[in-house]
């Protein structure tokens, strides 16, 4: 087993910008990307391997090669990779939106539910974003504004600067704002309820499809605490930030000013450079990173990784 250095299928919703090709080198024939998936198992795109031997082939199938052991005993939790890492670029503002939880999403749409969180890569001045309910809402309540469409009415509205985080449980009403940069770490799954979309027309001319049954079924109707934001331990290699630590994920920012080893016994590991360059070794080789690079990890490999950059480090 060795590091697989990931190429990310990339995804051109009609609210992305150009940021993730000018500035992290991502190359693509569409207009847009909205979303580059880092770390990717899903059926909707998977990531495939640059590197080594593996080189062509998808994550998964490099998974099946190295066997389960290179997931970790804490995947055995799990009956399905269990995360999705995107980076993703909001250059105009997304659907008001929620995910179901597992018991709902595995009844109605045959995959597991999505908890997910944002870490703030960047963001305009000003910019913001919705998180959760203004206050507690009736069934009926709720109903009524999402039927008419006024569901700002009591949508939760947030100012956002770099570096804040946000954990949203499932059934947490949520949207991106218009000018925001996020690296965003999920459940491995794709199941989105949109509630409204500014009467926005999608590729085909027509308005792109609402949810307002499933949504309705799904939003929790009370306020969602906000994330506080966590402070930064120093190390002798840079500072360490605990981004997020739910029964789906762990994830922590690494400010690596340095050179450090990682080994995790129990998980795989993904490294996602936000800025910067470093280098991984490991027994039998080196890999060059820059702003951009994915890497998985497996499970029980030690690996060095050395240089100034930051680093989003997540596992299960």
């Amino acid at each position: 087993m060795y590091p697989l250095l990931l190429k990310a299928p990339l995804k051109d919703y009609l609210w992305g910008g150009n940021r993730l090709a000018t500035e992290y080198g991502f190359e693509s024939d569409k207009e847009k990307i909205a979303e580059a998936w880092m770390l990717s198992c899903h059926k909707d795109g998977q990531s495939i391997i640059s590197n080594g031997e593996l080189k062509g082939k998808t994550l998964s199938e490099a998974i099946e090669i190295f066997g389960d052991e290179c997931l970790g005993k804490n995947s055995k939790e799990f009956s399905y990779f269990p995360i999705l890492i995107k980076l993703i670029d909001a250059k105009d503002k997304l659907s008001i939106q929620v995910h179901p939880d597992d018991e709902y999403a595995l009844k109605n749409e045959g995959e597991f539910g999505k908890t997910e969180m944002w870490y703030i890569v960047d963001c305009e001045p000003d910019a913001k974003l919705i998180y959760g309910l203004s206050k507690d809402v009736t069934q009926e309540e709720l109903d009524e504004k999402i039927n008419s469409d006024t569901i700002t009415d009591i949508c939760n509205f947030v100012p956002v600067k770099k570096g804040d985080v946000f954990f949203i449980p499932a059934g947490t009403l949520h949207a991106i704002g218009k000018g925001i940069l996020i690296a965003e770490i999920q459940q491995n799954s794709n199941t989105t309820y949109r509630v409204s979309d500014y009467g926005r027309l999608g590729a085909d001319g027509k308005p792109r499809r609402l949810h307002k049954k499933q949504a309705s079924e799904v939003i929790n109707k009370f306020p969602s605490k906000l994330t506080e934001n966590s402070v930064e331990t120093v190390t002798s290699y840079g500072t360490v930030r605990e981004l997020a630590s739910c029964k789906f994920f762990k994830t922590n920012l690494v400010k690596l000013d340095g050179s450090m080893t990682f080994k995790n016994e129990e998980s795989f590991m993904s490294l996602l450079l936000l800025s910067g360059e470093c280098e991984l070794s490991y027994d039998g080789g080196k890999l060059n990173l820059k702003k951009g690079s994915s890497v998985f990890v497996p499970a029980t490999l030690e690996i060095n990784v050395s240089g100034n950059s930051e680093i989003i480090v997540s596992n299960v």
